[in-house]
């Protein structure tokens, strides 16, 4: 199964879904440590994720995402909105023109997604940010697709190494954003933006599967 604009559409679709259904849980990891407003900043993104890709009518994949993430950066606050705006813009750049993309081009725009994050952000992975669920998701994804898995196979190996990314947060002391202020409290927590993305990547493997 390629990544072509139905899947990358109905991968949006999913990922707002599975956000709205874990709206709550998300903003109070964010209460824990942050500002307590991810989880609604998340859903109200990408629900306009969603209108602009159906008011522009994207003809390729990567056209869905440039169109996701512009949705993000207008209506998601805090730092989610610049970073994952910039995130999806970035990857639909990667995809180029292409209208049918392979496991290897998915994976090479979740990379190009990571890179536009940890510049914008200038988070490193053990920071406890998202970055430490999207790092060995890539790795996980890009290791399958170059091995000639599927974009379906890949998806669920970045799934999984987002999940672990995750629970891998939680001993972690944060050193960017919100909850760097908190210093040794922040431990013991996972992080809100970690688990947005793990979120985000199952959402892809259920759809590709």
């Amino acid at each position: 199964m390629a990544f072509d604009t139905t899947t990358a559409t109905a991968w949006i679709t999913a990922a707002e879904a599975v956000v709205k259904a874990n709206e709550a849980r998300l903003t109070g990891l964010d209460a824990a440590i942050g500002d307590g407003d991810h989880g609604a900043n998340m859903a109200r993104g990408l629900t306009a994720a969603l209108a602009n890709i159906a008011e522009k009518e994207p003809a390729t994949p990567g056209d869905v995402l440039v169109a996701a993430g512009r949705g993000i950066v207008a209506k998601t606050g805090g730092a989610s909105g610049p970073l994952y705006g910039t995130a999806f813009r970035r990857a639909g750049k990667a995809l180029g023109d292409t209208t049918d993309a392979d496991a290897a081009q998915v994976g090479e725009a979740l990379e190009a997604a990571l890179t536009a994050i940890k510049e914008l952000g200038g988070a490193a992975e053990g920071d406890k940010t998202m970055v430490d669920a999207l790092t060995p998701a890539v790795a996980a994804f890009q290791a399958v697709a170059g091995d000639g898995g599927t974009v379906a196979a890949a998806a669920q190996a970045g799934a999984d190494a987002a999940e672990a990314g995750l629970a891998a947060t939680v001993p972690l002391q944060a050193r960017k954003g919100r909850a760097s202020y908190l210093g040794p409290r922040s431990v013991g927590h996972e992080d809100p933006g970690a688990a947005s993305l793990a979120l985000i990547l199952r959402a892809l493997a259920e759809v590709t599967a």
